[in-house]
């Protein structure tokens, strides 16, 4: 947390910030999945690869995803009325926990994994069942008789309470449990308006264009469009995937779905391409990001539509306490398996520090020369993050650790 303040701190000329309550339960957002490459054109989702998922099975029922945070039920419970899905989260005790609730839209989107279809989510850590909707805790802002949900094709938009077979419907709208493993963070200000046309997101590690160029552009157009966007010396901008995309909605607004108080979308609906390309049925299609209400969906890639650009900002990176620049340090290799090599530019004293993805402290030493060695043989494998300081500077590297 201290971090966290620093970088508010560092942020404090030409940036502004405007009260927005935020509760950020996952730790960071995971990769949407895609790993196949559907053109030459540099820039698709496969293209980039960010906090690609990573499960445990703890064998009592659950799963924990370890770039969220989060755990999950494992297997889907069946089909459910929205209310009586609430009701069934509230009394489920599983895995020796009793704090289970329904997810948000952005933690039940956040285990959908775009590579796979019907369903598409990881089949080995979440088995297939008759699903075809998720519930999720929040109802459309202005209609409480549709509720949020995912589906197993893919997407996540508002449907009625009463499509449910319970409800008098005729689909299978079934529940997955989840639960906080760690406390989550209240942001008080999750955005932040940056003084050059920028808007980064607390919450995602995620920087964003204020604005569109409010230009349609055919998807393979839009991917070449991000990559040669230049903002404020940055170039490092690229398409979002879907993932990224829906994390921004705001499901208490509509046309547009976001928070306007920070992002100028002209205040009318849009329709915004994603990086990710449908290949469930139609390679030739891609998904993208409504915000008249939020839901995502798909359309040809020929069609014409508007875009947002992201990239990604390593907050903790930016929390120097002098200057980054006072020393450079690397680690490799990456993904390691028994051995983690810390290396750096500078022979002063270092402390570093492993935590996992919920945060939690794995190991911890000093370093006294520009080279040092930690056994990661008995680590299990995951996602890691090393902290690496002195009086002066503060780094972070991520890391993998995968055994043979």
């Amino acid at each position: 947390m201290k971090y966290l303040l620093l970088f508010i701190l560092g942020f404090s000329i030409g940036t502004n910030y405007f009260a927005q309550s935020f509760k950020k339960s996952m730790a960071h957002l995971p990769d949407a999945g895609q790993t196949k490459s559907f053109t030459n054109t540099f820039g698709e989702d496969n293209d980039y690869s960010l906090n690609m998922p990573f499960y445990i099975d703890h064998g009592n029922g659950t799963i924990t995803d370890t770039i969220t945070g989060l755990m999950w039920q494992k297997i889907d419970f069946g089909e459910l009325s929205y209310e009586n899905a609430i009701k069934y989260c509230d009394s489920l005790s599983l895995g020796g926990f009793t704090d289970w609730r329904l997810p948000t839209p952005l933690e039940s989107f956040s285990i959908l994994n775009l590579q796979n279809t019907n369903p598409a989510i990881n089949t080995t850590f979440f088995p297939k069942s008759l699903a075809e909707y998720w519930w999720t805790s929040s109802l459309q802002y202005n209609d409480a008789s549709k509720v949020w949900v995912t589906n197993a094709g893919g997407g996540i938009g508002n449907h009625l309470k009463t499509e449910t077979i319970s409800a008098g419907g005729t689909k299978n709208f079934f529940v997955r449990a989840v639960r906080d493993v760690s406390t989550p963070t209240i942001l008080t200000n999750r955005y932040i308006k940056n003084s050059n046309g920028t808007i980064t997101d607390l919450a995602t590690q995620l920087e964003w264009q204020q604005t569109s160029d409010n230009q349609t552009k055919t998807w393979e157009e839009a991917l070449v469009y991000a990559e040669n966007l230049s903002i404020d010396s940055k170039s490092d901008w690229r398409l979002p995937s879907i993932r990224e995309l829906q994390s921004i909605n705001d499901e208490n607004s509509g046309s547009p779905s976001v928070n306007t108080t920070f992002f100028n979308l002209l205040n009318t609906q849009r329709k915004f391409w994603s990086s990710t390309t449908l290949i469930a049925k139609d390679a030739t299609k891609a998904w993208f990001w409504d915000t008249q209400f939020g839901i995502t969906t798909y359309d040809l890639k020929t069609t014409g539509n508007y875009v947002l650009c992201v990239r990604t900002v390593d907050l903790n990176t930016s929390l120097s306490l002098k200057t980054e620049s006072l020393f450079v340090s690397s680690i490799y290799p990456n993904p390691t398996s028994n051995t983690l090599n810390i290396s750096t530019n500078n022979p002063q004293t270092f402390t570093y520090e492993i935590t996992n993805n919920l945060g939690q402290s794995i190991f911890s030493g000093v370093i006294n020369s520009t080279f040092s060695t930690v056994n990661t043989q008995n680590f299990p494998e995951g996602h890691y993050i090393l902290h690496l300081s002195n009086a002066y500077s503060y780094i972070t590297h991520r890391f993998v650790i995968l055994h043979p």
